[in-house]
């Protein structure tokens, strides 16, 4: 099948030995009641295999709802997955599965949601700095923090567990171009979706992240001052923002550097699409 065949939100492209595999959260379920993942395989990024469920909920899995943003990352001879999920009586969080292929199954590894318990939280992705040690950096969901906030915390080193307490980045507000928005609830406030860490050739630290502009649903970039997650964070000019985001960046078997998002940002509408990218000097990516 082709991209344009594909309902899915928040894709993410692992590359593995030759071979592109592609995740998302499923367009039918994302709001409500869910029980897995898919992924797509490919060898061209055009034509895709049909889906193929990585990961199923059995009746034992602890979450019943939004399934949210699965991540995959092949470390030290596995496969782990950051994903998002909600189930009754507790907060939304990321929990980390495992897996010896990226075909899956993927099984809980950690307890539960690794994010702190007593924060919504969502779409947490891997870090790991230049000495190997592992972070997770995710989103305080603003439906609580009311101005959301990108957050990160220290992981142990088979990713099980945090270590430590979560520290803010930054806040949705901070950037220029995001706009707020009004939940069904009533409440107000700035919207921080979809973190992913980027390190350019030249050693600048990127973070994309998304939020809702005047353009709607918006893909931004944010840049560290000091090439680390522990630096401060400026805000830099949107990649996109014609009603898509929660974007991620990878690299092809030819080298060529390529975003991918989901747009449009409409229920069962959302597609993922690709935009070949090139970096600049100058603390940039572009399109």
């Amino acid at each position: 099948m082709k991209l344009s065949d594909i309902n899915i939100r928040d894709p993410f492209v692992l590359l593995h030995e030759g071979v592109y595999y592609l995740y998302g959260t499923r367009g039918a379920t994302c709001w409500g009641e869910a029980d897995g993942f898919d992924v797509y395989v490919s060898r061209d990024l055009e034509t895709w295999s049909d889906a193929i469920e990585c990961f199923h909920n059995d009746g034992g899995f602890f979450a019943t709802k939004n399934y949210w943003a699965p991540e995959v990352y092949f470390v030290k001879g596995a496969f782990y997955m950051f994903a998002s999920f909600k189930g009754e009586n507790m907060c939304r969080g990321t929990a980390v599965l495992k897996a010896e292929s990226p075909m899956g199954p993927f099984r809980l590894h950690s307890d539960k949601t690794v994010t702190p318990r007593d924060w919504e939280c969502l779409d947490g992705t891997l870090y790991q700095d230049r000495n190997g040690d592992c972070y997770m950096v995710f989103c305080h969901e603003w439906v609580q923090a009311g101005d959301g906030e990108m957050a990160y915390i220290r992981l142990k080193d088979d990713l099980s567990a945090a270590v430590g307490e979560a520290k803010v980045l930054f806040r949705a507000s901070e950037a220029p171009w995001t706009k707020r928005v009004r939940h069904s609830s009533g409440k107000e406030g700035y919207v921080t979706d979809g973190p992913f860490l980027w390190r350019t050739a030249d050693g600048t630290l990127l973070m994309l992240w998304a939020s809702l502009s005047e353009g709607g649903y918006t893909q931004g970039v944010a840049v560290s001052d000091n090439g680390e997650i522990t630096g401060r964070f400026s805000q830099l000019p949107p990649l996109f923002e014609k009603d898509g985001g929660h974007g991620m960046v990878f690299r092809d078997l030819q080298g060529q550097l390529w975003l991918t998002l989901h747009s449009p940002n409409e229920h069962l509408q959302e597609r993922p699409v690709f935009f070949p990218l090139r970096e600049e000097k100058g603390e940039r990516i572009r399109m």
